[in-house]
């Protein structure tokens, strides 16, 4: 009841901060992008209206949920709220689970509103597909950033580790095929740089495989294959909150 009632809090303060207004400059801004590459387009102008409408709002709702969740978390440990908080008579993994729950709601609101003008382009099925990706990309990215906002306690800090593990999810199928490719050159310090990049691979979420604007223009993926790569994001994202709970816990605030 108490994380319950601390992750309204957290999602009444988003709703009253700028996070709404930037959320609907964004969509204007994509809508008005939308129609100037319908009006120069030669060919498949739909197609190039969604797919180029969904990377940006995809890549929109990342930036925003973790700029908004360092942003919060930094703001009152500064102002000394957390450690008001902590003053209560309730365990920190309530404080902790329940902020998350908080900015995870953002996160889900957030991936829902972006999802609205898709329906324009796509059919309903194949956007509320992508849509419950993008959610559970969203909530990834609320529990990395609140870890990293939590451990490191400074915003530069915090969005750039967030970010760049973000990237990094996304460009490691690439990084892997570069490496393992037939240019590649058979040396034992090309062979060390592929089974490095191997490893990393194999503790990231494969972000390459959610969220993918091909879904909306040439149908949804395979359904073991969609449910096998959201799973990878909700064991990461467990990991990680686990790993914010430890962390949180032994520290003193």
């Amino acid at each position: 009841m108490a994380a319950a009632t601390l992750a309204r809090f957290v999602f009444l303060e988003a709703m009253r901060s700028g996070l709404p207004w930037l959320a609907g400059a964004t969509l204007i801004a994509v809508i008005g992008l939308a129609g100037f590459l319908a009006q120069v387009a030669v060919t498949e102008s739909q197609a190039l209206e969604l797919s180029v409408a969904a990377a940006v709002l995809r890549s929109a709702a990342i930036f925003l949920v973790c700029a908004h969740v360092a942003a919060s978390t930094l703001r009152e440990i500064n102002d000394k709220g957390l450690e008001l908080m902590l003053a209560l008579p309730l365990r920190r993994s309530t404080h902790y689970l329940g902020r998350l729950a908080g900015f995870a709601l953002c996160a889900v609101a957030l991936s829902a509103a972006f999802c609205a003008p898709l329906f324009w382009w796509a059919r309903p099925s194949l956007v509320a597909c992508w849509g419950a990706s993008l959610a559970c990309e969203a909530v990834l990215a609320a529990a990395v950033t609140l870890f990293f906002a939590m451990t490191l306690a400074q915003l530069v800090p915090a969005m750039a580790a967030t970010l760049g593990l973000y990237v990094l999810g996304r460009s490691i199928a690439t990084m892997q095929a570069i490496a393992s490719g037939p240019l590649s050159d058979p040396t034992f310090a090309a062979k060390v740089e592929q089974h490095s990049v191997d490893a990393l691979a194999a503790v990231l979420p494969r972000l390459d495989q959610v969220t993918r604007a091909e879904w909306l223009l040439y149908g949804a993926p395979p359904a073991g294959a969609y449910v096998a790569a959201l799973t990878g994001l909700v064991v990461f994202g467990a990991l990680v909150t686990l790993a914010g709970l430890i962390d949180f816990h032994r520290r003193s605030v």
